[in-house]
C-alpha cells in the first residue's frame, strides 16, 4: 500500500475519533469554572464547526464541544439521553424527529444550504463523465442508508432523474443496484473514494475540501436533479440554563459566522462580514 493510501486509510479511522463523533459519551472535562457548549452537528459541518467554534471561544470565553455525525445517529443519541446545548442537522427531516421526541427548545432556524456534487476518484477508472453516468452498468458507487440525509438526498436524486424521458423511468432502480456500500455518513464516503474504494459517490459541495479536492475528480448535478439541501439549528431541551446555546445559534447567523461556511463552501442565509461591510 502506498503511503498515501496508508495516510488515506487512517484519516478514516479518525473521522470516528474527532470532536467525539458519534460516540455518545461525555466530553472531556474542560477547567473549572469556565463554561461549556456542547454541539452535536452534521458531519458536513466538520471543518467549518471546528472554525466557527474556535471564534466563538476567542469572543465568548465558553469552550466549545463538538460532537460529529450522521443527523440520524446523533438525533438517535439525543433521543437516548446524550447531554447536549445545540443540535445541527444536515437536513430539516431529522430536526422534526428530534422535536417530535421532545429533545428541541424553541424554534429551529435554517443556517445554511448546500450542493450536491458526484465524485469519483481523480483516476475516474470508471469514466465518469456526470450523473447520468450513475445508472450505468458495472459502477460501484459508495452511498449511506436512507435515514442519513446524504442517503436521503441521493435518492430523492435518482427519483427526480427518473422522470427524465431521456434517462428512462428505470434510472432510480439502475443507479441503486450499483450501490455498493452504505456508509455511516458522508465524511466517510469522501474518504472511500478518496481510497478508490469506490467509483462514484454523491456528496455535498462543501466536502470537497482543499484537503480532499487533490484526490478526486467532481461533476456538476444541474438544478432539476439537486435537491435543495438546508441545514437547521436549535437549542437541545436538556441543555443547562444560560444563554450560550443561544449564542451560539446567532453567533452561526451572524456575518462572521456565514463568511466561515461560505469559505467552506456552503450557501449562506444571511449576509457574510464582507458582504455586509461598507465599501470602502
Amino acid at each position: 500500500m502506498s503511503l498515501k493510501r496508508c495516510h488515506l486509510a487512517l484519516t478514516l479511522v479518525l473521522l470516528c475519533l474527532s470532536f467525539g463523533c458519534s460516540s455518545g459519551r461525555t466530553p472531556a472535562p474542560t477547567p473549572a469554572g469556565k463554561p461549556t457548549l456542547t454541539v452535536f452537528a452534521a458531519s458536513s459541518l466538520t471543518d467549518a464547526f471546528k472554525e466557527i467554534g474556535a471564534l466563538f471561544e476567542a469572543s465568548s470565553g465558553s469552550t466549545v464541544v463538538f460532537n460529529v455525525g450522521a443527523s440520524s445517529q446523533l438525533r438517535t443519541q439525543l433521543e437516548q439521553g446524550a447531554s447536549a446545548d445545540v443540535f445541527a442537522s444536515a437536513d430539516t427531516v431529522q430536526m422534526d424527529r428530534a422535536r417530535q421526541a421532545g429533545v428541541i427548545a424553541g424554534r429551529e432556524q435554517i443556517f445554511a444550504t448546500n450542493r450536491l456534487m458526484v465524485i469519483t476518484p481523480v483516476t475516474n477508472p470508471a469514466a465518469i463523465t456526470g450523473p447520468e453516468d450513475l445508472a450505468k452498468g458495472g459502477i460501484k458507487i459508495m452511498s449511506a442508508q436512507l435515514d442519513v440525509p446524504i442517503g436521503a438526498y441521493t435518492q430523492s436524486m435518482f427519483e427526480a432523474m427518473s422522470q427524465d424521458p431521456r434517462l428512462g423511468s428505470d434510472f432510480e432502480e439502475r443507479a441503486n443496484a450499483n450501490i455498493v456500500s452504505r456508509e455511516p455518513n458522508v465524511r466517510q464516503i469522501v474518504a472511500k473514494i478518496q481510497l478508490g474504494e469506490g467509483d462514484a459517490a454523491v456528496v455535498y459541495k462543501s466536502d470537497i475540501t482543499p484537503q480532499a479536492a487533490p484526490d478526486l475528480a467532481t461533476f456538476e448535478i444541474p438544478d432539476a436533479f439537486n435537491t435543495p439541501v438546508q441545514y437547521p439549528i436549535a437549542r437541545v431541551t436538556d441543555g443547562p440554563p444560560g444563554e450560550d446555546a443561544a449564542h451560539f445559534i446567532a453567533f452561526v447567523l451572524s456575518p462572521e459566522g456565514q463568511a466561515v461556511l461560505k469559505r467552506w463552501n456552503f450557501l449562506t442565509v444571511t449576509p457574510t462580514s464582507s458582504e455586509s461591510s461598507p465599501a470602502q
